[in-house]
């Protein structure tokens, strides 16, 4: 937690409130390891002296651009620090070469226009005020001067602005990187465009977040031997795929489902479709709009991006087709173009193989409705695989490409009353650059100062690695006991749950619900 510094009677700290985290005060009395303090809004707290930390008196009331500059680097000092700053409407602050953002939950334009790319080109790092432009352009400089590829993560929670920071980010690449004056649909044009097709059908109203990617993005933008963009590939992954059949509320399904019902009358006749109220995976939230978001206009936006990035109007009709909802077979397969009684049977029989021949049997209503979310699930799932495919074959990849820079949104750390399997890997992803983050700033930098002889003191941080080994180690983890359960046909998830019960009662990171 930074500098150790002696607590005493006089000191200025900051000391836990369950309210607004962290109050200031000064400190009126120590017994033993009670502190009492009186705070500057007059209240008395009495708090163990373990748990709270030094003041920095002497710090500006406008904030410092870099923490690094902080006397204390504690918790209670870098979100004060945050707190000044954005209270001046200053939403950027470093960490060293760190960025931290902190979402204004509003646009602001004047902060990314031509002007602003123009006044960070070339400028060396903390010259001017932080801002994520500094860092492309110091990603962009190392690539060059390093010979060397790049990649700049975006971490955070669901909603603190990674998928705008990432949208930034391009935008800056392409200004660098861009060939002006070429004729046609440019690389760079065609990268940026592909943002609001994914969004459509990667995107999705959460609790948390209006527009929460449910699904996690790395861009390789490639560079040639001039520096200038030659090419990109977009990769997907963990795409949520039981959203398209199972929403709570007040969250919505896929963007594109809702832009499709307000399209305009000639497509809503031609797709035959309507009220979203009306359709079953749909209606299960009571959301179907979203604040401030007008999904006819997002429809027509979304036709457009699909035009620049080089699917065309057949396609663009088949992909509607194919996320149609389905009322009953018949329209289904209608839509899909395959024979109604296959489709039928594919969901409601179930062949069982013997050595005397195959036994056709009837499934059960529930049954039969787990084989339709299945297919639908499925179906979806394939198309936005072949929509990345589409785009990425259209934009074009640079075999011999120099270097290249690539970006990586994932989707943000998220705990819900009940959290599903996706939800785990979701959150397992987060915990995975943590520790990748940790490995970089806490350890990597401590070694080299142990290996320098530099006088310092230890920085103390929570190491994640023994949660990452509990879940994806081979052999014993969670995930290897899971595909081990999934081999036994009968397995339940109470034979696996006892399994984890036994395997894990003594692992420190794992514990057993103490109701059933």
């Amino acid at each position: 937690m930074g500098t150790p510094v002696n607590i005493i009677v006089g000191s200025h700290v900051w000391v836990e409130d369950p309210e607004v985290a962290w109050l200031d005060g000064e400190v009126t009395e120590i017994k033993g390891r009670d502190a009492t303090i009186i705070t500057t809004d007059g209240k008395t707290i009495i708090a163990d002296i373990s748990g709270i930390y030094p003041k920095d008196t002497e710090a500006p009331p406008a904030g410092v651009d870099d923490m690094t500059k902080l006397a204390y680097l504690h918790e209670p000092g870098v979100l004060y620090n945050l707190a000044c700053r954005f209270s001046l409407n200053e939403i950027y602050t470093y960490t060293g070469n760190i960025l931290i953002a902190v979402n204004p939950f509003r646009r602001l334009p004047h902060l990314y226009d031509i002007h602003m790319m123009e006044q960070y080109k070339g400028a060396a790092f903390g010259e001017l005020s932080p801002h994520l432009f500094a860092v492309a352009d110091t990603c962009y400089r190392a690539m060059i001067n390093d010979h060397g590829s790049q990649s700049i993560l975006v971490s955070g929670e669901s909603g603190a602005g990674k998928t705008e920071t990432t949208k930034m980010l391009m935008r800056y690449l392409a200004f660098m990187g861009g060939r002006s004056g070429t004729e046609g649909r440019t690389v760079e044009q065609q990268v940026l465009e592909s943002n609001p097709v994914l969004e459509a059908f990667g995107n999705a109203k959460t609790v948390k977040n209006n527009n929460s990617s449910r699904f996690g993005k790395f861009v390789e933008i490639q560079f040639d031997k001039n520096w200038k963009i030659s090419g990109a590939a977009i990769r997907t992954y963990l795409l949520e795929r039981s959203r398209v059949c199972q929403v709570s509320d007040p969250e919505r399904n896929y963007h594109c489902f809702y832009m499709l019902c307000a399209a305009p009358q000639e497509d809503v006749k031609k797709y035959k479709l309507g009220d979203p109220k009306t359709f079953r995976y749909l209606n299960q939230s009571n959301c179907y709009d979203v604040a401030n978001v007008d999904d006819a206009k997002e429809y027509l936006e979304t036709r457009n991006a699909m035009d620049i990035v080089g699917i065309n109007q057949v396609e663009q009709n088949a992909i509607f087709r194919v996320m149609r909802n389905h009322a009953t077979t018949f329209k289904a397969a209608e839509l899909l173009m395959c024979n109604e009684k296959s489709l039928e049977d594919s969901l409601c029989k179930r062949v069982i193989v013997t050595p005397d021949g195959n036994i056709t049997k009837p499934l059960d209503p529930d049954s039969a409705a787990f084989s339709r979310d299945a297919l639908a699930k499925t179906v979806y799932s394939r198309l936005f695989d072949w929509i990345v495919d589409k785009i990425n074959s259209s934009i074009g990849q640079d075999q011999n490409a120099a270097c290249l820079i690539g970006v990586l949104d994932i989707y943000g750390f998220e705990s819900f009353k009940i959290n599903s399997f996706e939800q785990l890997c979701i959150n397992f992803t987060n915990e995975k650059l943590q520790q990748h983050f940790n490995q970089h700033v806490f350890k990597m930098e401590q070694e080299e100062y142990t290996k320098e002889e530099i006088d310092w003191s230890y920085v103390e941080f929570v190491d994640n690695q023994d949660v990452l080994d509990l879940i994806e180690k081979k052999p014993g983890g969670i995930i290897a006991l899971l595909d081990e359960a999934c081999m036994f046909p009968k397995s339940t998830h109470d034979t696996f749950a006892q399994k984890m019960y036994q395997t894990y009662k003594a692992h420190k990171r794992f514990s057993k619900p103490k109701l059933a």
